[in-house]
Order: C-alpha cells, then sequence, then structure tokens
C-alpha cells in the first residue's frame, strides 16, 4: 500500500483501466478460454525443455544451456501478462494500480532486453562451435556460459529500470485508460499530459541500441557461420550446420520482426488494435512456438523426449 502511494504522489491517477481485447461477454468467455490454452501450452512446452535439459546428460553442453535459460524467459515473459489478462477477461473490474502498472512494465522490459541479448549470445555460441571447432570447449566453458548469461540478466534489468523511469516520471493526470492488455511503454506514453516528445526520442534510441546492436551482432555471427559452410563439401555435413541454425534464426526472425515494429517507429503510427495484436504475438506466440520450434527440428531433444517418455 505504501509503495502505491509513493508512486501515487507522482501523478494525479492513482491506478489505470486495462480496456483488453474486447468488452462483450460472450468475445472474453472465448478469448479468456483460447489464451488459457496458449498459455498452458507455452508452461508446458518450454517446462518441457527444462526437464529434458536438466534430466539428459548429452544435453549438458553450452547450446542447451542457452536454451534452457531461453525457456525460462518466455515462462517469465508470458506470466508476466497473461495471468493478469485472463483475470480481467473474467472480471468487471480491470485496473492496475500505478505502481503495480510501473512494476509490470519493468518486469516486461527487462525479461525482452535479456531475451534479445540471450538471442545474440545464442547465434556467438553457434559461430563458435561451427568456425572455431576445435577450441569450443575452451570458449564456451562453463564459466564462460555462466557469465554471458548472467551479464544477460544484468543488462535486460539496468537497461529497463532506465526504460522505465523515462516512462512513469511523466504526469498522469487523466483519462486512465490503456487501450492494451498490459503496460507496454507506447500504450502509457499516450495517456501522459505532458510533452512525451524527449521520451519518444529516448525511447527510440534506446529501441536502436537495445534491438540494433544484439541483431547486428546476430546478422555478423550468421554470415561467419555461412561462409564457412560454403567450404565444407560434404552435403551431409553442410545439412546439418543448416538444420541446427535453422531454428535459432526462425525464433530470431518471430521475434525481433515483432519487437522492431513495436519499439522502432514513430509515435503518430501507434494504432492500439493493430499494435495490441503485435504485442500479443511477440509476448505470448513466439514464446509459445519457441518449444516445439526447437523440438521439432532437433534430433537430441526428440532424442531426449523419446528417452523419457520410455523411462515413465
Amino acid at each position: 500500500m505504501a509503495e502505491d502511494l509513493a508512486w501515487g504522489n507522482r501523478s494525479s491517477v492513482s491506478e489505470f483501466i486495462l480496456l483488453g481485447f474486447s468488452s462483450q461477454l460472450q468475445m472474453q468467455l472465448m478469448l479468456f478460454v483460447a489464451f488459457l490454452v496458449l498459455y498452458l501450452l507455452t508452461l508446458l512446452g518450454n517446462g518441457l525443455i527444462i526437464t529434458l535439459i536438466v534430466t539428459d546428460s548429452r544435453l549438458h553442453t553450452p547450446m542447451y544451456f542457452l536454451l534452457a535459460n531461453l525457456s525460462c524467459l518466455d515462462i517469465s515473459y508470458t506470466t508476466t501478462t497473461v495471468p493478469q489478462m485472463l483475470i480481467h477477461l473474467l472480471s468487471k473490474r480491470k485496473t492496475i494500480s500505478y505502481a503495480r502498472c510501473a512494476a509490470q512494465m519493468y518486469i516486461f522490459l527487462s525479461l525482452g532486453i535479456t531475451e534479445c541479448i540471450l538471442y545474440a549470445v545464442m547465434a556467438y555460441d553457434r559461430y563458435v562451435a561451427i568456425c572455431h571447432p576445435l577450441r569450443y570447449a575452451i570458449i564456451m566453458s562453463r564459466p564462460s556460459c555462466i557469465k554471458l548469461v548472467v551479464g544477460s540478466w544484468t543488462c535486460g534489468f539496468l537497461f529497463a529500470m532506465m526504460h522505465t523511469g523515462f516512462t512513469m516520471r511523466l504526469p498522469y493526470c487523466g483519462p486512465n485508460k490503456i487501450n492494451h492488455f498490459f503496460c507496454e511503454v507506447p500504450a502509457i506514453l499516450k495517456l501522459a499530459c505532458a510533452d512525451t516528445r524527449v521520451n519518444e526520442v529516448v525511447d527510440f534510441v534506446l529501441g536502436v541500441i537495445l534491438l540494433m546492436t544484439p541483431l547486428s551482432l546476430i546478422v555478423a555471427s550468421y554470415c561467419f557461420i555461412f561462409a564457412a559452410v560454403l567450404k565444407i563439401h560434404s552435403t551431409e555435413g553442410k545439412f546439418k550446420v543448416f538444420s541446427t541454425c535453422s531454428s535459432h534464426i526462425t525464433v530470431v526472425t518471430l521475434f525481433y520482426s515483432a519487437a522492431m515494429f513495436m519499439y522502432m517507429r514513430p509515435a503518430s503510427s501507434y494504432k492500439p488494435e493493430r499494435d495490441k495484436k503485435f504485442s500479443l504475438f511477440y509476448n505470448v506466440i513466439s514464446a509459445l512456438l519457441n518449444p516445439f520450434i526447437y523440438s521439432l527440428r532437433n534430433k537430441d531433444v526428440k532424442g531426449a523426449l523419446v528417452k523419457l517418455v520410455c523411462k515413465e
């Protein structure tokens, strides 16, 4: 309660109303069932990936250590927004306090930025494995992997603090209706009763740094990988490398395309109904598809799953 008052003193708005996707009761019930199924499948798929990697010794490698972290991120990412959305679909009161809105924004941004950086780390792992196979065990040793993952999480939480601070320092004096299903930066800025041009510039610059920098590293890694693949004479060898990298490329494309659309564009192009769908895509759909993309295209993961089922 004290936290709510501390945040509320900075603005005349003490709570926000999340409008979500629909105000029609029948549609809300349908959306509740659909999103509940998506959320449970996300928990099941990513939870299964983590379980397989932890229990199967053949998956105790840097690549799968990073994949387990990605699955952990995806579970946390969706849990930040989806449970609240499900509650609001069944209740008449769809409010969120000022402090909890700021907390949700901070956690969501932290996890999202961490995921952006982790994708770059995963691309670097594939680069070392394919271009420097003899030094792979040394470069991607367990201490190195832990440092890379901890660094990704640390950068995520630090940059998110800056992003959230710039957004929530603005005065919000009404209206307090957010045309979104969670407290996302572009939707919140629309409610500020002050000039937001500085915020828009800061958000754009942060978007460029936090999205384009990891993406540039990913592209550079795969340029070196493809150059190395062209030197492989064996067709089977080329296919093995491409099958290993294709899952990561697919996931990166899905996540970055939606995230860049949301955070690297002028505020004037903000359209609530369209943007909610894009947010849903990189927040929920991407997290849902990740374990399926990796498991369906990965023989090691499928082998571990068969082993676990047979053991049961």
